[in-house]
């Protein structure tokens, strides 16, 4: 009689697409970061007058650009710019 030993077949092939999809969320959040970093890049060839437009300072872009590589510097910027729209409501709100 043959025994079989099925956890060990299962594991080998659960364990394979796993390590594929780890491997295509890596490469796909490296091609991610490396598109908003060419956006960023070309925020900072606008004006003053056009980053103001979009609710950002040039000092907003030297802050953003501190994180590491991985990190993307345009949610950074995100979260500068809705910081800032939400305290300038604030002091409307009180001055109102």
């Amino acid at each position: 009689m043959t025994t079989i030993d099925f956890a060990t077949e299962t594991s080998r092939i659960t364990s394979r697409p796993a390590v594929a999809t780890r491997v295509a969320n890596i490469v796909s959040n490296a091609y991610s970061a490396w598109k908003n970093r060419r956006a960023f890049y070309r925020l900072g060839e606008m004006s003053d007058a056009e980053l103001a437009d979009i609710g950002l300072t040039r000092a907003d872009l030297h802050v953003a650009i501190d994180v590491p590589f991985g990190r993307d510097p345009t949610a950074i910027l995100r979260e500068i710019a809705s910081d800032r729209v939400e305290t300038i409501e604030e002091i409307a709100r009180k001055v109102a």
